[in-house]
């Protein structure tokens, strides 16, 4: 059994990042290629004339964010540290896991009920052009949390979401949790980065693949929980499949020191990386899409409410926001 070390957040500070921020760019660039004309129209508004009204070009904002002095409160709402011992065991519970301050599955909801009301301004004529701050930061927090979610080391606390367990990759010394973050991706699609300014060939044969439904999981299950009105209920559902991946996957190999990039990890993991980027581009877009479609204001205050407990809880309560 692989030997757990426990999560110690701020053991993080020198990587924040899942998926690299050029894997964020291409996750937005994908999810626009599902956005309707009217989401599109829309978000313009809120994000500001700056990004050419591309969220695939803000995309990669928050981690620069998060590492400034202005923005450093957001930097644990990248991930969500669960209390694993894979590959035996690996669970993942609100309550149990959500630290104080955040993390990846509050900010989702937060931030989702923030842009509710910003979209219905920009429906009203009162927002124009990025000139909400507020609202701006929320869409592209958005944008790139939805992609955080989906990397399976960024649901996981098991050795600092990998950032303390050492692999060799290529003939690099690095970590497991920089493999998921880029190497795979870039192993997979024969590239060493990819485009910030513009969805990729590689990425575009996914987008293809998804309209296709030719995935090992129809893209209707996907989209089993996209509701606005539950946001926190659906971002953990995402943070649970990703949790899921660090002992059915991620942990569950013999390493033995072996170069991963050659030993066969890199190839059964191929298939599962391609799987979670393109389930964070779908979810992206559809969420957007239906915050659109309805796009009134909810009249609620944003809060957040963890319960710091490191016992498990085995029942979740509902989104409450007061």
């Amino acid at each position: 059994m692989l030997c757990r070390i426990l999560s110690v957040s701020s053991l993080l500070l020198t990587a924040a990042t899942a998926w690299n921020t050029d894997v964020h760019n291409q996750i937005g660039f994908m999810a626009e290629t599902f956005l309707t004309p009217s989401t599109t129209s829309v978000l313009q508004h809120v994000l500001g004339p700056q990004y050419s009204g591309s969220i695939g070009r803000a995309a990669d904002w928050a981690d620069a964010y998060a590492h400034t002095a202005e923005g450093s409160f957001s930097y644990q709402w990248h991930w969500i540290d669960s209390a694993d011992e894979p590959p035996t065991s690996c669970n993942l519970c609100y309550d149990r896991d959500c630290s104080k301050g955040g993390c990846v599955v509050s900010a989702i909801a937060n931030q989702t009920e923030i842009l509710r009301d910003c979209i219905a301004d920009v429906k009203h004529g009162i927002l124009t052009d990025g000139s909400n701050i507020t609202c701006s930061y929320a869409l592209k927090w958005l944008t790139h949390f939805v992609g955080d979610v989906s990397q399976p080391l960024h649901a996981s606390g098991t050795a600092a979401g990998g950032n303390l367990f050492n692999v060799t990759f290529n003939n690099i010394s690095t970590e497991l949790h920089a493999v998921w973050d880029g190497y795979i991706i870039y192993r997979d699609a024969g590239l060493s980065q990819f485009s910030h300014q513009s969805i990729s060939p590689f990425m575009s044969s996914l987008v293809s693949r998804i309209k296709a439904d030719d995935f090992s999981q129809p893209t209707a299950e996907w989209l089993a929980c996209i509701d606005p009105a539950t946001p926190r209920k659906c971002a953990l559902s995402w943070a649970r499949e990703s949790n899921r991946w660090t002992c059915d996957y991620v942990y569950n190999q013999t390493y033995n020191d072996t170069d991963l990039a050659t030993s066969g990890y890199a190839e059964g993991a191929y298939p599962i990386v391609e799987l979670q980027i393109s389930k964070a581009a779908l979810r992206l877009a559809t969420l957007l899409n239906r915050l659109v479609a309805s796009g009134c204001k909810t009249g609620h205050e944003v809060v957040l409410q963890t319960n710091h407990n490191r016992q498990d809880s085995p029942k979740e309560a509902d989104d409450v926001f007061t």
